[in-house]
């Protein structure tokens, strides 16, 4: 086994350890393709192209692609360290007076641009069909970007993507000559195309059980990732989770799971697919310390992390106000970046951490962008299944996203980046777009759990019988009591808020199964005047031992979807609706609200699945 030891001087780095026998049969036997070796040859100053089926650039009917691109310091940041404000100051106190930036008038001119739709600046992104630059790392423009392309990425964007990850996300990666990056068509994809590279399909009706992979995930998960990996026949594992993330010990922790496995389901398994910031859907984030008790324990058990963090930039210090992070082993050369919890990449010794990027929460879902880092043998197999099935992420998008970026390369390129004198944002551009939007999740995360604190509770008055021997029968009095309703942690990150309801309080506890007022808290939310629509925790319930056992008592809150004005009084509408359905003592109220879905057999969980999966 590797040694530990190592220090902040790369020279002291060990190899990363051989996965090839992890590798999936097919992975194991993929080539290079035979066309796509040739693309490199394609890029030569002078060569003339008569060996490849490429179509002429000219006959495109697109001339250029055209856009107004936001400034990258639109939105205000939060602070990085927050000073711990007093005891009796709400959390939200300091970012009052850091608001977004929305561009409204002020002053004289208010009145005047009343009612008018106030725009931000914003530049005029251009990307050209010619960008007259011969050297393919600086051209970005049509005839290059929609031609067939390398499966890698579109060279500017790629190796723009390379030079962010090694040099300023993950700056340390202890393993000899540091990791290497693939573009995707987003994590969904990353993660797809990991899946099938370290696994092979397994069917009950052919193979023997000591063959079944199985991948381990936390209690309650992103589904569609779940969804990806059934079906070819993996065995599901959770593993229990705390408000902080995965447990690494205790009952129900990794090392339990491991330990104790029960071979009759299967092999021991050796994927994790883990969200590590802001978990969908329990918003929680793993401290560096329980990272390495994890990691441990995968180096104990030989299991792969994947690590699938699309809110890693959206970490929020005022939910911890006396927490400062432990100062990085070497600086990304931004504060903002530097104070953020390390990826698994960075206690990575062994190479044995896949990790899948996105610019769906950073740009938008719609890129269908992203990018895989992990050891350069395991990026090479993976590169294999890309060249034979996705290729390459749109060309369209990847020449917006290296534009916007980068910008033009020379005097000589008509084209224009998205920074207000044409150039690109560049690296410390698009960090500050990371700073701004950080800054606004933070600030609706705040105003949602400042609603959501008051309303825990109900109170609830009444006479107790118990209580008479202390009251002359004349007298008037009441027993004043409070019963928390529901029960949350201000998250540490991400865009989720998840809640647990303790449905013992509830007045028909003893008379109305727990799961049932559950299903009729959701159908009530739904109808007038609270009109909110929530993700039960029964989507999230890898199996259906976490589904029926435990799952109906939470719900997760979105606080990023609505417009920033909205956060607070549907957050409103949401305690409302609770602490109103707390004080329903009819059962037959229950059984009203559920008669139609039970008629129209409507399964709410089911349904909201399709919306939840594209969070």
């Amino acid at each position: 086994m590797t040694s530990t030891y190592y220090t902040s001087d790369p020279a002291s780095f060990p190899e990363p350890i051989d996965l090839s026998h992890h590798l999936s049969r097919s992975t194991r036997a993929r080539e290079a393709s035979s066309v796509k070796r040739f693309y490199k040859y394609f890029a030569i100053p002078g060569i003339a192209q008569l060996a490849g089926g490429l179509p002429n650039d000219k006959y495109f009917p697109f001339d250029t692609l055209e856009a107004k691109a936001s400034h990258p310091n639109r939105w205000k940041p939060t602070p990085n360290r927050p000073v711990d404000p007093p005891a009796d100051d709400p959390p939200t106190a300091r970012l009052d007076k850091l608001t977004v930036s929305d561009g409204k008038a002020k002053g004289k001119n208010k009145d005047k641009n009343k009612g008018k739709h106030d725009e931000p600046p914003a530049s005029r992104l251009l990307v050209p069909h010619d960008s007259h630059t011969p050297d393919p790392l600086h051209k970005i423009d049509l005839m290059s970007a929609l031609q067939y392309g390398q499966a890698q990425g579109y060279p500017p964007l790629y190796y723009f993507i390379r030079q962010f990850t090694r040099e300023n996300l993950h700056p340390f990666v202890p393993y000899k000559n540091g990791p290497e990056v693939i573009l995707t068509c987003g994590s969904t994809d990353g993660f797809s195309k990991t899946i099938q590279a370290l696994s092979n399909e397994w069917s009950a009706e052919h193979d023997p059980v000591n063959e079944r992979p199985g991948l381990l995930c936390e209690e309650y998960a992103y589904m569609n990732a779940i969804q990806t990996a059934r079906p070819r026949g993996l065995n599901i594992a959770p593993v229990k989770i705390d408000d902080e993330g995965m447990l690494a010990k205790g009952p129900g922790g990794l090392e339990d799971v491991m330990e104790n496995w029960d071979f009759s389901k299967g092999r021991r398994p050796h994927l994790m697919y883990t969200v590590t910031i802001g978990q969908n859907p329990t918003s929680g984030t793993l401290s560096v310390a329980r990272r390495t008790e994890i990691y441990a324990v995968c180096v104990k058990y030989d299991i792969v992390i994947i690590e699938d963090d699309p809110y890693w930039y959206l970490q929020f210090p005022s939910s911890s106000p006396g927490v400062v992070n432990a100062r990085p082993n070497k600086s990304s050369g931004f504060d903002f970046l530097d104070s953020l919890i390390p990826s698994y990449l960075s206690i990575d010794y062994q190479g044995r951490v896949v990790r899948l990027d996105t610019f769906s929460k950073t740009v938008a879902p719609g890129c269908r962008l992203g990018w895989i880092t992990t050891q350069p043998a395991l990026a090479e197999r993976i590169l294999r299944i890309t060249e034979t099935s996705t290729q390459q992420p749109s060309g369209f998008v990847q020449s917006m996203i290296a534009e916007l970026l980068m910008g033009p390369s020379s005097a000589n390129d008509p084209g224009r980046g998205g920074a207000a004198d044409g150039n690109g944002w560049k690296v410390d551009g698009w960090v500050r777009w990371l700073e701004g939007l950080r800054g606004n999740y933070e600030r609706r995360m705040q105003t949602m759990c400042d609603v959501l604190d008051r309303g825990r509770s109900i109170v609830k008055t009444g006479r107790r019988r118990s209580l008479s021997f202390v009251a002359d029968s004349d007298d008037e009095w009441a027993v004043v009591e409070k019963a928390q309703i529901y029960s949350f942690v201000r998250p540490l990150g991400g865009m989720f808020v998840w809640v647990r309801f303790d449905f013992t309080t509830h007045p028909l506890a003893d008379e109305v199964p727990h799961a049932r007022l559950s299903q009729a808290l959701w159908v009530f939310w739904t109808q007038k005047p609270y009109l909110c629509l929530v993700a039960p925790g029964s989507m999230f319930a890898p199996t259906p031992e976490i589904r029926e056992k435990d799952a109906y008592n939470c719900v997760r809150l979105c606080f990023a979807a609505c417009p920033a004005e909205d956060v607070k009084p549907i957050s409103k509408r949401f305690v409302d609706g609770a602490q109103a359905f707390w004080r329903i003592r009819k059962k037959s109220t229950v059984d009203k609200l559920l008669e139609e879905e039970e008629v129209e057999d409507f399964d709410h969980v089911a349904g909201m699945a399709v919306l939840t999966s594209m969070c």
